[in-house]
């Protein structure tokens, strides 16, 4: 599965329950654009609403400028395909325990592009400090047995 961008930030604010995977309604010109790597998930997220899933805020810039057409939306809402059972499931989910469904990653699957998207929970923010904290300590000791070893 050849990755085609993350969304790094998610990691850092949320705590992910569960993952999943849906296929993305997109045009052929965003198709092009995404293959070459243009799409940004920065500050999109996931809605279920009259039984279908969205994709929404996440920006894909035109493949061509010169070819697009003018009514042409970046960020527009895109429909995620997914089945029946798994849209029943992440509407129970996410209404019952307030949780957030959003977007992890972008990639190709035999051909397709796909979208693997998760049931997060909130971080705190003492929680956050608590990870940063995790990372420092734990490059110092990298450096000190880099410099012994």
């Amino acid at each position: 599965m050849p990755l085609i961008t993350v969304n790094k930030k998610v990691f850092f604010d949320y705590e992910i329950l569960e993952t999943f995977e849906a296929g993305l309604a997109l045009f052929g010109h965003e198709v092009k654009a995404i293959k070459t790597g243009h799409i940004s998930l920065d500050g999109a997220y996931v809605v279920v609403k009259e039984g279908e899933a969205y994709l929404l805020n996440a920006k894909i810039p035109a493949y061509q400028p010169a070819n697009v057409p003018k009514e042409y939306d970046p960020a527009r809402s895109r429909k995620l395909l997914l089945h029946k059972k798994e849209l029943n499931y992440l509407i129970g989910k996410s209404h019952a325990q307030g949780l957030t469904l959003v977007p992890l990653r972008v990639y190709t699957k035999r051909s397709k592009i796909k979208l693997e998207f998760g049931l997060a929970k909130g971080k705190r923010k003492y929680e956050k400090r608590e990870l940063i904290k995790k990372r420092e300590t734990g490059r110092e000791i990298e450096r000190g047995l880099k410099t012994w070893g």
